[in-house]
């Protein structure tokens, strides 16, 4: 998400760091490229009118002018409009409730209501470990209600039994009496959709809403669809009492325009994106962590968050006990590349990285990819253990085995050597500056990336 507006925007704020000293001439023609690139990545224009209108009364002012670096205040201000445009503050899921707590998902057919009511069960448990119980209500789609089944066995969560016949108004009463008598925490409802907003499906979650008086309004917007989310999310917040808004396909939405017109526009905070197709793809919405990923500031705090969510702290254990022992072996190596898989792979892991974007073409060309982690874990698989555990064994017979095994290249099995090689390296002299070399140059359990991009 937000790709384009990314490089769009460190292009134009490249070329106003070069010129030193700015004049408001400057700062005015800026803007306007803003303007342009803002509009282009399909945020509504009375959402960047406004957004331009401010930036520009902060910006041309004497301050900015006459500052040690312009450039840098003006990308600041930049920055601050673009967090409060977001949303200003995090909004997490509300649990402040009596249990069981009602949960309801709405939406329009197709927007990812039903795995998101998955994604969110998979979230509360996880990390609020709650006892969560999801009940479809929708009747209109057939296999609605087995597709959530579905996902709940997947994702080890109880779903309420279907009933056939029973009207949307009566499941959403049987799920809610199932879970104060179960002891669940939170009810989850997934309700039905339509193909475009009309008045029997506004009627229908206004009869649910009476019925089970929610806690959460939860509405699932598709990011793909631009604008057309941001004009159904207005008709949902002038119908019903949405209190918060899940922003699905992140991933597959370069320009983003969706997620930063939706707050301004409905006044509802987007809680949650919806990352990926997994069922743990799901994040909380932070306003200033989104601001500095599209200004190519990276996003640290969440690649950390997201690595202490999935390193095994034994693993990471044993891994700084070899570290200190300076015995780094290939063994060590495949499992560096299943973590960084765990994490959402390279290409989710490098977006969070400042300067990323910048690095665009050295990536592409040094082939970072998921086809890359995955090939060379085959080769790594493809070796013996005695191989894994001592490199220095592997001679020319050996990695034509290895790369017939694997089917890649002996070229392929070399680069991975080298790589190893490098990092092995690296590991020993951390390893010799004791605990504090460990500290600064990483966690163990986080792979590392030097020596994989090219110079130049």
């Amino acid at each position: 998400m937000f790709e384009s507006l990314t490089d769009r925007l460190g292009d134009v704020f490249d070329r106003l760091k070069k010129r030193g000293a700015l004049s408001e001439s400057h700062v005015v023609e800026a803007l306007r490229e803003v303007r342009v690139a803002l509009l282009e990545a399909d945020v509504a224009l009375s959402v960047v009118k406004t957004f331009i209108d401010e930036v520009k009364e902060k910006a041309v002012g004497a301050e900015v002018v006459r500052s040690v670096a312009p450039a840098q205040m003006v990308i600041k201000i930049v920055n601050d409009h673009l967090i409060e445009t977001l949303g200003a503050e995090t909004v997490d899921l509300n649990l402040n409730a009596v249990p069981p707590a009602a949960f309801m998902i709405v939406g329009l057919q197709g927007s990812g209501k039903t795995t998101s009511t998955a994604k969110i069960a998979g979230l509360l448990t996880r990390r609020d470990k709650k006892k969560v119980l999801m009940a479809s209500l929708d009747v209109q789609r057939p296999a609605a209600q087995e597709q959530l089944k579905v996902l709940g066995e997947q994702a080890d969560i109880k779903t309420l039994p279907v009933i056939p016949g029973q009207m949307p108004k009566d499941i959403a009463k049987r799920a809610m009496d199932a879970a104060r008598l179960q002891g669940f925490d939170v009810v989850l409802l997934d309700t039905a959709g339509r193909l475009h907003v009309d008045e029997p499906l506004m009627q229908e979650l206004e009869v649910i809403s009476r019925t089970v008086m929610p806690v959460e309004t939860l509405l699932v917007a598709d990011s793909l669809t631009g604008q057309d989310a941001v004009n159904v999310a207005k008709q949902f917040k002038d119908r019903t009492n949405v209190t918060g808004i899940v922003l699905t396909r992140i991933d597959g939405d370069a320009r983003g325009g969706a997620a930063l017109s939706m707050r301004s526009v409905t006044g509802c905070p987007i809680k949650l994106l919806g990352t990926g197709e997994k069922l743990d793809e799901i994040e909380v919405f932070h306003p200033d962590r989104i601001a500095s990923r599209i200004l190519g500031m990276g996003d640290i705090v969440s690649l950390v968050e997201k690595a202490a969510d999935t390193i095994d702290e034994e693993d990471a254990a044993k891994l700084e006990a070899k570290i200190r022992k300076g015995t780094f072996d290939l063994e060590d190596l495949a499992n560096q590349l299943k973590q960084m898989r765990k994490m959402g792979g390279m290409e989710s892991m490098l977006k969070m990285l400042p300067g990323v974007g910048k690095m665009k073409k050295q990536i592409d060309a040094a082939g970072i990819d998921e086809k890359m982690i995955k090939r060379q874990e085959a080769i790594i698989s493809s070796m013996t253990p005695k191989e894994r555990q001592f490199p220095k064994l592997i001679a020319a017979s050996r990695k034509r085995r290895i790369a017939g095994g694997s089917g890649s290249t002996v070229q392929d099995v070399n680069k991975l050597l080298k790589q190893h090689k490098q990092m092995a390296m690296m590991m020993k002299k951390m390893g010799k500056m004791g605990k504090k070399g460990l500290m600064r140059n990483g966690m163990p359990g986080m792979p590392n990336m030097q020596g994989m991009i090219p110079r130049g």
